[in-house]
């Protein structure tokens, strides 16, 4: 499903425009997307939490040259689901 297709099922279930839902839905995004970049946690109950994860700095290796490399540490978003919704997907 893609974003507009999601934009679309909203729209229909909840009985309003495509265009008033696509704000909300962007607006939403957006707000997530601004409490992660300050490091902050958002849960959605009965959904799941989106939270900032760190990856540790760590050696690789160049699959070409098979020289060593340092991957620095980096933050990255994740995603855990709820039970809820888990229970849900498993049917």
């Amino acid at each position: 499903m893609q974003k507009t297709d999601f934009i679309k099922a909203v729209a229909e279930k909840a009985g309003v425009s495509q265009k008033e839902t696509k704000l909300v839905v962007d607006s939403a995004l957006d707000v997530i997307t601004e409490a992660l970049a300050k490091g902050e946690k958002v849960t959605l109950t009965g959904f799941g939490t989106f939270e900032v994860r760190s990856r540790q700095a760590r050696e690789g290796v160049n699959p070409q040259t098979r020289d060593k490399i340092h991957i620095p540490a980096t933050k990255t978003p994740g995603f855990s689901a709820s039970s809820t919704l888990k229970d849900a997907v498993k049917g």
